[in-house]
């Protein structure tokens, strides 16, 4: 299956690994919500760097994802998971199979997220929940990025000095339709979640964002990245 991320899987794990702070602030956010021992699914896995991460530094297992992007789907594989190649909206796995659904990085990227949602609401066992963690559109880089999607480039005087010094490669931006918040929880109000708990990190302006790894805190309203959390009603 094609996808907008096809040839761009080393850019994209280039990128973390040269932005190691944003990279391991943005883990200890995944990790905040998730537990030892549960079965995880992880929708937009990518290539499993934050999975990979989570056992070797929170000794949190995923090995199952699903993924639209077979070169992503390699490198996860490659990393030691299982994962189906499709989109979230096409998704249909074993029901009630789950404990956790995680969305990492990708609800921007997911066309009908009403539909991803509610195959996450089937496989999840009761009491089960699910965590979308993406960056904000009202957030400081959510403002930074839909700039950048706007103009088409970084290079632009509108950016100089305001964007990070390596930033997000815009190929990747471009791709991008981010949502706010609010209607994140309303997708999720309407798939069947509720209870929700919230958590941010990046808290820092975007050209500061990798000098130093951050611990996520509550809540939602100053975080770039921020993880909601719902649980299965």
């Amino acid at each position: 299956m094609e996808s907008g991320f096809d040839s761009y899987a080393e850019k994209y794990d280039s990128w973390f690994l040269d932005n190691r702070n944003v990279l391991y602030s943005e883990a200890a956010l995944v990790a905040y919500f998730l537990r030892k021992g549960e079965k995880i699914l992880s929708v937009g896995c990518g290539s499993g760097l934050f999975e990979q991460i989570l056992r070797a530094d929170y000794g949190i297992v995923v090995e199952d994802g699903v993924e639209p992007s077979s070169d992503m789907a390699a490198i996860a594989v490659a990393r030691g998971m299982k994962v189906s190649v499709g989109t979230a909206e096409d998704y249909a796995g074993v029901p009630e199979s789950y404990d956790t659904v995680l969305y990492n990085g990708c609800p921007g990227y997911i066309t009908d997220l009403d539909k991803a949602l509610a195959n996450s609401h089937a496989v999840l066992r009761k009491g089960g929940k699910v965590i979308l963690i993406d960056i904000p559109k009202e957030s400081s880089y959510g403002l930074l990025y839909n700039l950048a999607k706007a103009v088409g480039t970084w290079d632009h005087p509108l950016l100089a000095g305001v964007a990070p010094a390596d930033p997000y490669p815009i190929e990747l931006v471009s791709k991008a339709c981010w949502r706010t918040t609010a209607e994140k929880v309303e997708a999720m109000q309407r798939a069947g979640f509720g209870n929700f708990e919230y958590a941010q990190t990046l808290m820092r302006h975007p050209l500061y964002s990798d000098s130093g790894i951050e611990e996520p805190v509550q809540g939602y309203d100053r975080g770039d990245y921020v993880a909601i959390c719902g649980y299965k009603l």
